[in-house]
This record gives structure tokens, C-alpha cells and sequence, in this order.
């Protein structure tokens, strides 16, 4: 199942006096917070809505809100370290053949032979392509995300099929 929240950022610190916080942005488009007039968070193991009052997207890539009614250093200070998520509903419209990270992570690899290969823990991004961390009875191995590799990804059912022999071209174990 699909989370129904999908992580856009973290709080990092205060900014100044009057109540705003410095973002560390998790999402390829930082700007997208400007359209925003809400973000969720999560508090108590529950989310909560929290109201954007004020944001700026810096030359330094990171992002400056004032959430609900944050006045004060002292308001903002007790955001530190909060996490910000988006509903689906406005979360950013993706092209084809693109996925959300958090919705690749947990799904079942296998090849196109049907064996199961391990799941996926993580997605990393070190600079042209993104790349799986799919943990396996091997080891941990990592793959490129190329359209030649991938076969299917059903992130509904939590599936991902690699194509047999560009895996044996491209996978490296850690």
C-alpha cells in the first residue's frame, strides 16, 4: 500500500528572529514549496496540517518557511527537526517512467526469469542515474536505474522486474 504523505523536506534550524525555518528540501523541485499553502507533519505518530505562511527559495538551495503562526525564534525553535510531507493530492505530477522514492523503497526485485533477487532499501542519487540499493541473501547490490535494466515496476504491488542479462552488466554487490 501507498503511503498517503510523501516526505518533501526536513526542518533543520531556525532562520533569524521572527519565526522562520531553514529547509533542507527532499524533492527535485524546491520551488514547488512556493505554491504550496500547506505541508503535513508528523507529530506524535500522527500527521497534522501546518499552514505556510511565508517561503523563499534561496540561491543556496535551501528553502525558508513560517509554518501556522511561528512569531518568534523561540516558535520556530520547536520545529527543529520536524518533517514535512505533502498529501498525494498535491504532491508533483510525475511523467512516465518516473516514481516516487519512497514508493521504490520495500518493493520485492526479481529478474525476468522470476527469481527473486531482494528488496529495495534504499535509492540513491549520485548524479546521472539514480541507482537501487536492493538487499539480497548475497549481499547488498546496487543497480543503476536505466530503462534497458528495468522491465516492469508495479510500485501499486510492490514489484520490480530487471531484465536478466543487462543486470549481469551492470549490478555491482558492496
Amino acid at each position: 500500500m501507498l503511503t498517503p504523505y510523501i516526505e518533501i523536506g526536513e526542518v533543520l534550524r531556525p532562520h533569524g528572529i521572527q519565526g522562520l525555518v531553514k529547509v533542507r528540501p527532499e524533492t527535485d523541485d524546491p520551488e514547488r514549496f512556493l505554491g504550496l499553502s500547506q505541508v503535513w507533519l508528523m507529530e506524535n505518530g500522527s500527521y497534522r496540517p501546518a499552514e505556510i505562511r511565508e517561503a523563499a527559495v534561496r540561491e543556496d538551495g535551501f528553502v525558508y518557511l513560517r509554518l501556522d503562526r511561528a512569531a518568534t525564534r523561540n516558535d520556530a525553535e520547536k520545529q527543529r527537526g520536524l518533517t514535512l510531507y505533502v498529501d498525494r493530492a498535491n504532491a508533483r505530477t510525475l511523467k512516465e517512467n518516473e516514481w516516487f522514492i519512497c514508493d521504490l523503497i520495500g518493493c520485492e526485485v526479481s529478474d525476468d526469469s522470476g527469481t527473486v533477487l531482494g528488496r529495495v532499501t534504499d535509492v540513491m542519487q549520485p548524479g546521472p542515474n539514480d541507482v537501487f540499493v536492493i538487499r539480497t541473501p548475497r549481499g547488498e547490490m546496487l543497480v543503476p536505474i536505466l530503462r534497458q535494466v528495468l522491465t516492469r515496476v508495479d510500485v501499486e504491488n510492490r514489484q520490480i522486474v530487471l531484465d536478466r542479462e543487462r543486470l549481469k552488466e551492470v549490478a555491482v554487490f558492496d
